[in-house]
């Protein structure tokens, strides 16, 4: 009996003992549960005479999750079906988020790549009946850029410092009412903003605006509070332990934060720049208020009424004849991409410019 039981030899033609384990379902199991679901939902579906191929999916994502459960709860046992449970919730949710993403692009692509072509983004309206075919986009596409440059130089510059003021030096009363007031901002309607330039430009110059610029003001205003938001976020994130190496080494605050603090961020900074133009070149209704429109090439974002992606759009649609609807699918292409080639460079530069280790 000096041998323990875990030195004991195996016995000739004897069985060696088998260790206990836990039942488990094979890895390929929800590919197996999903596809059984969706093949009993479209059954269903199909039986029940449901046209939209909406109620199948949704259907299908029910049997998946109850049949994660019944499954699970009977190989693994109720605790491991709790947890696939929330896995399946957790995918669903996804599926359910994808779907109308999928559902815009897909349609925007497939109506919009009709008239989406060199002629389109090379010419204007100019001298283009709306119920006929033809003309372009690209007086629109002018005003965009434009519009939104003049913004973002504004807006950029103001965001970032506040966000740097209220990080780094913001104490007291004033620093809870410049973020009270930047809460608000965030949720201000984009015409909302576009009545106050409104408004003001009446006090200061006595007539309406017609110009791309004051479109810009009221899109900075848009813009700001989105730009303060994310770049606050971004310097909260820079340890603590850089600045105080730096004051340590008798380096001023100012210095600090413009040398070690502000480049650390900047790749955040960036991206937040960028998803805040993104965000405001959408905007239709300051356009419509304070730019009114135009079909004519007008570069000048100082002088007359200038067109905008948005309000392109507004306008083709509101024509109410299909050569509108076609090229109002066409610039609302233009515009995604514009979107997401914005998007695309903000995370090249968050790459680009992310601490190395």
């Amino acid at each position: 009996m000096s041998h323990s039981i875990s030195d004991a030899k195996p016995t000739p033609g004897v069985a060696a003992p088998t260790r206990l384990a836990s039942r488990r379902l094979p890895k390929w199991s929800p590919l197996a549960i999903a596809a059984g679901a969706i093949a009993i939902g479209v059954g269903i579906g199909a039986g029940a005479g449901l046209s939209s191929h909406i109620q199948w999916g949704l259907i299908a994502l029910l049997l998946f999750v109850v049949g994660s459960y019944v499954i699970t709860a009977r190989v693994e046992g109720r605790r491991q079906a709790k947890d696939r449970v929330a896995t399946s919730l957790i995918w669903s949710s996804f599926v359910l988020a994808v779907i109308p993403l999928y559902s815009l692009v897909q349609t925007t692509i497939s109506k919009g790549v009709k008239v989406l072509d060199g002629t389109f983004l090379s010419h204007s309206m100019n001298n283009v009946l709306t119920i006929q075919p033809g003309g372009g986009v690209y007086h629109a596409i002018i005003g965009t850029l434009e519009q939104v440059a003049i913004a973002t130089v504004i807006a950029a510059p103001i965001g970032i410092l506040t966000a740097v003021y209220l990080v780094e030096y913001g104490r007291g009363t004033l620093a809870k009412w410049v973020t009270f007031f930047v809460d608000v901002m965030t949720g201000v309607p984009s015409i909302v903003a576009g009545l106050f330039i409104l408004s003001l430009w009446f006090v200061v110059v006595g007539s309406a605006p017609a110009s791309g610029f004051a479109g810009s003001l009221a899109l900075a205003i848009l813009m700001m509070p989105v730009v303060v938001r994310s770049t606050e976020e971004m310097l909260k994130l820079v340890p603590n332990e850089l600045r105080e190496a730096s004051l340590a080494l008798g380096v001023p605050k100012w210095r600090t934060i413009t040398k070690v603090v502000i480049p650390t961020a900047v790749g955040g900074i960036t991206t937040g720049v960028m998803l805040a133009i993104s965000r405001i070149a959408g905007e239709s209704a300051p356009i419509a208020l304070l730019v009114f429109g135009s079909n004519l090439i007008n570069t000048n974002p100082f002088h007359g009424p200038q067109s905008s992606l948005p309000y392109y759009i507004y306008q083709q649609w509101q024509n109410g004849n299909d050569p509108s609807y076609s090229r109002a699918w066409g610039a609302a292409l233009v515009l995604i991409a514009f979107v997401m080639i914005l998007n695309l460079v903000a995370r090249g530069i968050a790459r680009w410019k992310a601490p190395k280790r």
